[in-house]
């Protein structure tokens, strides 16, 4: 779950909505999955490895021959979408640290140190975490992470109780169709499994449990986010602040949630990091010799963590950048791929029907996911270049 999933929403229902179709979309890329597994006798798979086996094995004749293409579009999208999440996570602990060192509740760049020279000061810790390498030393502060984000959800409903002034149902769903594709673009971006699914799946002892191991961890996501969408919204409206725990008061309980929330979205950084990186490795450790592995990687690593602090310090707008991932790399990732990838193994199994209700399916998704990226892609990256340039 990302840390925007406990920051409060402007709509907790379409965030809600969101959540489910994320559930039905991973579900689905972990089926696919298990499909292809058993066709090209591979025991697992990346997600780029799955995009181009289904195509390269698939109905389409004419289009095998794309394969790597279809493959190279995966890679690219999920590290766009990872490494510009690691990005928007320096800046929510920026805003944090702003808040607590100035002692204000608001968070402008007005006043003490900018915003930005709070994100540039990240890229030591930053780089220093993204040293470690294994993804089972940083699994366990997953878990931690975890109870952080279950005691921000409980503070969440207790000081939105205390500041809410009107009732929940006196506030507008939304308010500009604009503003609305920008809000899909940022319900969109909590679709984080959907690239990292695979890569679970596949440090998994039992892989076959996948669909149970999300349907779980997924129902509690949904709870969460519900709940923290629901009150925060509630409690802080529209001047709600990303992440949540920006809007507590500045009391020592809060002030101690605070700083668990910006530990958490620090470790979740590496954890991000750590995929989108892997698969950029694949293709460039092919031009060093093994036993140069060690040095290179952790060169490479410093090299993408300061580009990423360069883009943080840039780009520091937190929700525009949120809606312009989501609706550009999720819309792609999270709809359009993983139907694709159905499709192509479906398409000849029983049950195809005279309507081909296969096609209509991935047709409606299609149509769906193209709208999206569209329109809430022009409508966040205006925005965020107009907050830039103003």
């Amino acid at each position: 779950m990302r840390p925007l999933d406990i920051c409060s929403s402007h709509s907790y229902s379409w965030h809600l909505c969101g959540l489910f179709d994320d559930v039905i979309i991973i579900q689905m890329l972990a089926r696919s999955a298990q499909k292809i597994y058993g066709r090209v006798q591979i025991p697992q798979m990346s997600y780029p490895d799955l995009a181009e086996a289904a195509l390269a094995t698939g109905p389409f004749v004419k289009l095998r021959k794309y394969s790597k293409c279809f493959r190279y579009a995966v890679d690219v999208t999920i590290c766009i979408d990872l490494f510009g999440s690691c990005c928007v996570y320096q800046v929510m602990i920026a805003r944090t640290a702003k808040q607590l060192v100035d002692g204000t509740d608001l968070v402008s760049d007005d006043g003490g140190i900018p915003l930005r020279a709070y994100v540039a000061m990240l890229l030591i810790p930053c780089l220093l975490l993204c040293m470690i390498t294994s993804l089972k030393y940083l699994a366990p502060f997953s878990i931690v992470a975890d109870i952080i984000i279950l005691t921000v959800a409980s503070a969440t409903v207790y000081y939105a109780i205390r500041h809410s002034t009107k009732s929940p149902f006196e506030f507008e769903a939304f308010k500009t169709a604009s503003g609305l594709f920008e809000f899909m673009g940022v319900c969109v971006f909590s679709m984080e499994g959907v690239g990292v699914t695979l890569a679970i799946e596949n440090n998994m002892e039992q892989p076959k449990k996948i669909t149970l191991v999300l349907a779980g961890g997924m129902s509690v996501v949904i709870g969460i986010v519900l709940t923290v969408g629901f009150f925060g919204y509630w409690g802080f409206g529209e001047k709600s602040k990303s992440p949540v725990t920006l809007n507590f008061p500045l009391s020592p309980f809060p002030i101690a949630l605070k700083v668990g929330m910006a530990v958490m979205v620090y470790v979740t950084f590496a954890l991000n990091f750590w995929v989108p990186f892997d698969l950029v490795w694949y293709y460039i450790k092919q031009k060093y010799e093994p036993e140069k592995y060690w040095l290179w990687e952790r060169v490479y690593r410093a090299i993408f963590v300061t580009t990423i602090t360069l883009i943080a310090v840039v780009f520091p707008s937190v929700t525009k950048f949120i809606g312009l991932l989501g609706s550009f790399c999720l819309s792609n990732m999270g709809f359009i791929y993983p139907s694709f990838i159905e499709l192509c193994l479906d398409w000849n199994d029983p049950g195809l029907g005279v309507m081909m209700w296969r096609l209509w399916k991935f047709v409606f998704i299609l149509i769906f996911g193209t709208i999206l990226c569209i329109i809430g892609t022009y409508s966040n990256a205006k925005e965020l270049i107009n907050e830039v340039f103003t």
